[in-house]
């Protein structure tokens, strides 16, 4: 239940994700992909709104499975996203499309609160990557998620609103669950570029590869 999330020790939600994160740690990306879904499947409705970056009409759609309390995908947003935006969204060769995967209870709480900022989300998802430190390997990781939030505009009282919206909790998860019944997600960061599987850290060298070959494919 949402509201146990305020409960949640420190060291509690470390031996949550611990643990599944040893059994699911990413690896390197497989360049030629691990295997293909159906777009129209990947592209129907979730239980939330998917958040589009860039022209919905861009010939290569991009789908990153992510967790808040992953490294890899901080790691991600932080050294590789910057380019990808700049060289292949933003130039309309692409779209960008991140869905919630959470790993664990913080990572749940921190997707519910940045739906909460509506279509600031990804950038408020984009501050959340850049000082996971600050709140995600804290002995009090709900006071550290409040005061990075407090930047984004959201005040205590709506913090603790969120966290206990148990329609919105169910949401994020149902996310999760499809992503891992539906397309076989275990590990953050997933891609899909046009349906095609890429599972764990991608460089940019490899996206501009992954997406030329998916264009001249169109």
């Amino acid at each position: 239940m949402p509201l146990s999330l305020f409960s949640l020790s420190r060291r509690r939600l470390m031996i949550a994700a611990g643990a599944i994160l040893l059994a699911v740690a990413p690896v390197h990306a497989e360049k030629a992909g691990s295997g293909k879904v159906s777009v129209d499947e990947l592209m129907a409705p979730n239980a939330l709104p998917d958040i589009v970056e860039g022209d919905p009409k861009a010939p290569v759609t991009i789908v990153e499975y992510a967790s808040m309390t992953c490294s890899h995908c901080a790691a991600f947003h932080r050294d590789v996203y910057p380019a990808l935006k700049e060289d292949y969204i933003d130039t309309g060769k692409a779209k960008f499309i991140l869905r919630e995967f959470p790993l664990d209870p913080l990572a749940t709480a921190a997707f519910m609160l940045a739906r909460e900022l509506g279509d600031k989300r990804d950038a408020v998802v984009d501050l959340l990557f850049a000082q996971q430190k600050n709140w995600a390997f804290v002995d009090k990781p709900l006071d550290g998620l409040a005061n990075v939030l407090k930047q984004a505009g959201l005040g205590q009282e709506k913090f603790e609103a969120v966290l206990k919206d148990q329609a919105l909790y169910e949401k994020v998860n149902a996310i999760r669950n499809r992503a891992n019944e539906k397309f076989g997600v275990n590990s953050t960061p997933t891609f899909f570029l046009n349906g095609e599987k890429y599972t764990g850290e991608i460089t940019i060298d490899d996206f501009g590869k992954i997406i030329a070959a998916k264009t001249a494919a169109k």
